[in-house]
């Protein structure tokens, strides 16, 4: 997958359907919005698209690239959220700088919480899953870019 919405492995695709009615939506237009920024990054094709604790999950397939990104709900199920690996700074560096005004919620470093009946902030939600698909890159020093 380099991008576009190729169909997803069958196991991914039963995992999108089985999502709840409330949230299918917003958790759909974040995996778009996830394979059209990875669409600009050339260094992290192709991009996997897997079951990680039974949700969709995205990554890099190259090591030392990228770090995963699932798409799940709130315990409760109330808000979408975007998981990303808590040991990572991803979520701590956007609450930091861009993220810091934004009106979303948060489940400390592992997840951006999104309200399914507020529209999705696509731009600014770029910025973290930019950040992860291109962690290891940017530790590196090798740049995401390239």
């Amino acid at each position: 997958m380099t991008g576009k919405a190729d169909p997803p492995d069958p196991s991914v695709q039963a995992a999108l359907d089985a999502l709840p009615d409330h949230l299918r939506p917003t958790l759909l237009a974040l995996r778009d919005l996830i394979l059209e920024t990875v669409a600009d990054l050339p260094r992290t094709h192709p991009l996997l698209e897997t079951l990680k604790w039974g949700q969709p999950s995205y990554l890099p397939q190259r090591p030392r690239v990228g770090s995963t990104i699932r798409l799940g709900a709130t315990k409760d199920g109330s808000h979408a959220a975007l998981f990303f690996h808590c040991q990572t700074s991803i979520i701590s560096d956007f609450r930091a700088g861009p993220g810091a005004d934004a009106d979303l919620g948060y489940d400390g470093n592992r997840a951006i919480l999104l309200d399914p009946a507020r529209d999705l902030p696509r731009d600014l939600l770029r910025l973290p899953i930019r950040h992860a698909l291109t962690y290891h890159l940017k530790r590196t020093g090798k740049g995401a870019d390239s």
